[in-house]
């Protein structure tokens, strides 16, 4: 099991050391003493957390909806409190 110090997994991840260090109370580590380390595991879960997919444009996944559309037009209104079947 590889650990990594703070400059190893901040290369790992491509981010800056310093953004390791202001966000480690959210973040999964090991530490003993003053020492943080990160694992591979802990790293992968650093990706995950803060992975994004693009929902727009060329990387997408899933295409753009139709100029014009409204993303949720395919929703409907619920029957009004009033309209429901009674029973009883």
């Amino acid at each position: 099991m590889n650990r990594y110090l703070y400059p190893e997994a901040a290369d790992a991840l491509r981010v800056e050391e310093s953004w390791l260090r202001r966000h480690i109370k959210e973040l999964p580590h090991s530490k003993k003493g003053r020492v943080v380390t990160f694992t591979d595991a802990d790293l992968e879960r650093i990706d995950a957390l803060f992975h994004h997919e693009p929902t727009v444009g060329a990387l997408a996944l899933v295409p753009a909806p139709a100029t014009g559309a409204h993303p949720l037009a395919h929703l409907r209104p619920l029957p009004s409190r009033g309209s429901a079947v009674r029973t009883g």
